[in-house]
Parts: structure tokens; sequence; C-alpha cells
């Protein structure tokens, strides 16, 4: 039966907005629109109920904001409502995107339940089994990050998902922000799609297009790539993040790898079609000078030029050595028929 992975061939480019539209709803609705015009697949949000996620005594990951006290302020003022969730997700229906949001509470599951097509499980949520049960239960995909997991957490989550009978994917994620070269973790794709034959991607917070192509070229079903207005907005995930512009680029990218992959090449084949262009570029064997009939051929008195229409290089050896049955111009091809039969080929039909 279809799911949500089927519904884009090759790999799907999920745009995350996260907080940078800064409880804006204004700038929430505007991500939607640019994210539209990239050609992404999806646009993700993450929906935080300060009251059902937080404590106030929650530590800064980072303390960038000034006009919040706390990190529960922070998440406190950047809280949508229901309603405004709801106005998000029929924009982003309109706009032809998938609409997703990270739950962080299962009152965020309850109020998201009717308004996503899959659930997206952040790295910090990887061990809150109740609530990953609670997504699986509804049929829809569950969208695995494993950030902040070693694969006995990652295990217990795809086994917590499957016992319920949903579909489910791994992202390999390092959550560092932003994530280095070395950190990325490339490598793992192959190891989650060995161990839990699912389809996989990777959550980037390089703050490049780089990683996410590497990504495509190495296969990956999904992509969740943090996305901004501009490198001059505010936010803990702006250096995590590519721009627009760069997320259009990033989606062209991995439309051309996808089709690339997709379409496998036979060698012969393609040399076969490619013939005439080979008589072209390819070379021939040319007189390397004015020679008399008579002439004894030896290498230095040959050279190749194009077109390649005439005896190829490869058969420089056989005509050294042997004798021109008429005179031939500077830059002339040869042919069997300029030459006398080799001296070994003589002796043959004599005997």
């Amino acid at each position: 039966m279809p799911t949500w992975f089927d519904e884009v061939p090759g790999c799907r480019v999920i745009a995350e907005v996260a907080q940078n539209h800064d409880g804006s709803l204004g700038t929430a609705h505007a991500y939607i629109d640019a994210v539209a015009r990239t050609g992404a697949s999806a646009v993700k949000f993450q929906t935080h109920i300060a009251e059902a996620e937080s404590t106030r005594g929650e530590p800064w990951r980072i303390r960038f904001s000034t006009q919040d006290e706390t990190r529960f302020d922070y998440w406190k003022r950047i809280e949508f409502t229901a309603a405004q969730w709801r106005e998000l997700a029929a924009h982003a229906a309109e706009r032809n995107l998938s609409f997703l949001s990270s739950a962080f509470s299962m009152q965020a599951v309850d109020l998201l339940a009717d308004l996503v097509p899959a659930w997206k499980v952040g790295a910090g949520e990887i061990t809150n089994l109740p609530m990953i049960a609670a997504m699986a239960r509804t049929g829809k995909p569950v969208l695995l990050s494993s950030g902040l997991a070693g694969w006995d957490l990652l295990d217990r989550a795809v086994e917590t998902v499957d016992v319920q009978g949903a579909p489910v994917a791994v992202f390999q994620c390092t959550t560092a922000y932003p994530c280095p070269a070395e950190r990325l973790g490339l490598n793992v794709l192959r190891l989650l799609r060995e161990r839990y034959g699912c389809p996989v991607g990777l959550s980037d917070h390089s703050g490049t297009i780089y990683a996410g192509l590497a990504a495509a070229a190495l296969g990956a079903d999904l992509l969740e790539v943090h996305v901004t207005l501009s490198r001059e907005c505010f936010g803990p995930d702006i250096a995590a993040s590519v721009t627009t512009s760069e997320l259009a680029d990033l989606v062209r990218g991995t439309q051309f790898i996808g089709r690339a992959l997709a379409s496998p090449v036979d060698k012969d084949a393609m040399a076969s079609d490619l013939s005439e262009l080979r008589r072209i570029f390819g070379k021939s064997i040319v007189a390397g000078r004015e020679m008399p009939a008579g002439h004894l051929l030896t290498a230095s008195d040959l050279a190749f030029k194009k077109p390649g229409t005439g005896l190829p290089p490869e058969k420089l050896n056989a005509l050294v050595t042997r004798r021109l049955r008429r005179g031939i111009a500077a830059d002339e091809m040869l042919s069997e028929d300029d030459l006398e039969e080799c001296a070994a080929q003589s002796r043959g039909s004599a005997g």
C-alpha cells in the first residue's frame, strides 16, 4: 500500500523552518511561500507547547535571546495556537507542500494529528517511547532522528513503531549546529538501511548544500535541511541553515542525482550510440611527412590526427616495417590498400 514515502520519487527534500520564524506567524507564512518556490517536497516546523514539554528550570543550549529570561519563556513566546497551526497547514497545502511539524509533547501530538501526513521525532525525543507509540498508532509514517541515539536507543524506537505496524524511516543526524563535515556520518546511511530495511535519510545541520548532495548520491530517500530567509535573520539555527536560494540549488541537485541513479548506463550500448562522435573526435594514423612509393615505414614516419575515420592508432605496430605501394602526402590517412603485405604474410601465401 503506498505511503507518504512513495509520493515523490528520488530523494525527498524537507525544508526545516524550526524556530527560524521566531514566533512571528507572518514570518512563518513567508517561509511557506519561499520554500514552495524552491521545489522542496515538504516544509517542517516544530510544535512547542511550553507548559506541556518544559519546566522553568530547563537550561539554555545557547543563551541567544536576551528578551527571554528562561528557555521556558522562549518556548512560550514562540508558541502558535491550534488555529494558527491549522492556518499554516492549509497554506502549505495550497502551495502543494507536505506540512510537517515535530511534536515535543503528547499535547502537540493531539494538536497535529489531523494536520500532518507523517510524524517527525526530534533527536531529543528518541527515548520518549510512549509518545512515539502514540504517533505510530495513527498508522502514519514515523520519521526518527538518530542525532542523540546509539544503536541501542534507536533499536528500541524502531521496534516501538514496528509493533504498531506503522511505516518507519530513520535519519542519520549529528546534533551539532553547524555540523562539520567530519561528523556528518554519511557512512551510517548504508548501515541504517541494512539494519532496519526502511527508507533512510540525512537530517543535515551543516549549513551547506554539500552534505545533502552527497547523501542523495549515496541513495538517501529523505533529506531534511534547515532553511532561513537570510543569514542575517535572528535565531539559534541560522548558522546551521541554508538560504532559500541555496535550497533551490539543493533541490535541483538532488533531482538531477535522482534521475542519474534511476538510469543505469550500459557502456557498450552507449559506445555504440556514440560511434559517430568517436569517428569525429578519435584519431587516425596519417603520414607525418610526404613519402614515396616503396618507402619502408618507421614509427617516426607516422602521426595520429583527427578525425578517427581511418586506421586507429592501435594499428601502429602492424604498419611499421611495411612498404608503401604508392606515394603519399603529408597528413594523408593510410589504409591497407596503400601498403604491401608484410613479410610474414608473403611467406605464408608462398608456402
